[in-house]
């Protein structure tokens, strides 16, 4: 936690109100002080009498000295000054997601004088940001911090202004007189020449007590990105598909051992991993093992309370750190009904892909798509939310940079 905190945030585990408040100020990489006025008689009171003698939660005190009660997200984002409204109702290009993909393309249009929104529903940088330390980007030789990274793309954005507005979900993508349009959780709608989707994906989580308190504190999911922090070091893998298998494989040219926790009770990779894995001897696999809770000390994970769910026993490893690869979910939820193809995962198919796809490409007029371009012409999509993205830093942003000049060449046109 930072030394500097001085937003705090009361209420407790079971409130849901107080469970989005910190999903909120976490996305946005606000931070905050947590007190569970459950366990804390004196904040207790000290609600109460914020309150008019009413227990209400959450109760957010700011550094400024007022507070907000059960604040919706649209009151948090407005108090924390966070830009939730564009300048205009219409660009040439609207870019839906502000991570790697996202900022690069915005950066790109930018310089040639393409007029630009980007909007983003949480933290500018995306995944990028929530990670402790990326060692493989290209330009940075001692490495930087995922905060430092998104600090950096907001800046460059800035410097050639983009228009960002954070804190702003895109709930629906439509055609109106043939432009592209997007409309906001506040019912705000922005038409555009032409759409850039790059809302990423997100990884799967257990949904388990002490998950959330040490994502990037311990609790990883890519082992490219955190394997090297751990070398000669103990880990935990969480799952036992072909993501999990393969990863634990590559985290052993750092770590010394793994301990891998399956749910059922065989491997569901391909027969290949499953002898690799079972070839090992550094790695220990745990069938019908399942993590119920994290546990940590001073901000990092210490120790993991673990169940067999055949026989109930319950145990606890000590990892230095757990990798959880249980799959990734795509945000597509925005893209509705409009008829933008995806994979049976949802992830967006693109590009030569299309064109095996039956009645994918009834509006391009005999063309094929651009090489990043969806089923629906003038909307592309780059970085992790596309079907067949390698999910890595740098080459969400080369995607991005792609991205951006197809849609230079197809802003020619329309």
């Amino acid at each position: 936690m930072n030394d500097k905190v001085e937003i705090i945030l009361y209420g407790a585990h079971w409130c849901p109100d107080c469970r989005r408040s910190k999903q909120f100020l976490g996305e946005n990489q606000i931070p905050y002080k947590w007190i569970n006025i459950e366990l804390d008689e004196a904040a207790e009171q000290f609600v109460i009498e914020k309150n008019d003698g009413i227990r209400s939660i959450p109760t957010i005190v700011f550094p400024d000295g007022t507070f907000l009660v059960e604040p919706s997200n649209a009151e948090l984002a407005e108090k924390l000054g966070l830009r939730t409204k564009a300048e205009r109702s219409h660009y040439r290009l609207i870019i839906i997601g502000a991570g790697p993909a996202g900022l690069t393309a915005a950066v790109y249009t930018a310089r040639e004088g393409i007029d630009t929104l980007v909007i983003e529903r949480a933290a500018i940088g995306g995944q990028a940001a929530a990670t402790q330390w990326l060692d493989n980007v290209p330009g940075y030789a001692e490495g930087i911090s995922g905060s430092d990274y998104a600090d950096q793309m907001r800046l460059q954005a800035k410097r050639f202004d983009v228009e960002i507005l954070q804190a702003s979900n895109v709930v629906e993508i439509s055609r109106s007189n043939n432009y592209p349009c997007v409309v906001s959780a506040d019912g705000k709608e922005y038409s555009a020449q032409a759409v850039l989707l790059a809302t990423g994906s997100r990884y799967k989580r257990l949904e388990i007590p002490g998950e959330s308190d040490f994502i990037g504190a311990g609790i990883h999911f890519c082992a490219t990105c955190d394997g090297p922090f751990y070398k000669g070091k103990h880990v935990g893998v969480i799952g036992g598909g072909n993501s999990a298998a393969e990863e634990s494989v590559f985290l052993l040219n750092f770590v010394d051992r793994i301990t891998m926790l399956v749910r059922g009770d065989e491997l569901k990779a391909s027969k290949i991993l499953v002898d690799k894995v079972s070839s090992l001897k550094k790695i220990d696999v745990q069938f019908n093992n399942e993590a119920i809770e994290f546990f940590g000390a001073g901000g990092k994970l210490t120790s993991i309370r673990t169940k067999n769910n055949k026989t109930g026993t319950e145990g606890e490893i000590e990892p230095a750190a757990v990798f959880i690869f249980i799959g990734q979910i795509p945000n597509s939820d925005v893209l509705g009904d409009i008829g933008i193809h995806t994979n049976q995962w949802g992830f967006v198919t693109t590009g030569h892909d299309l064109v095996h796809i039956d009645n994918a490409l009834p509006s391009f007029d005999g063309r094929e798509p651009a090489a990043l371009e969806t089923s629906i012409p003038g909307i592309f999509a780059a970085g992790d939310v596309r079907a067949g993205s390698t999910k890595q830093v740098a080459s969400a942003a080369g995607e991005g940079a792609t991205a951006a000049l197809l849609i230079r060449e197809y802003l020619k046109t329309v």
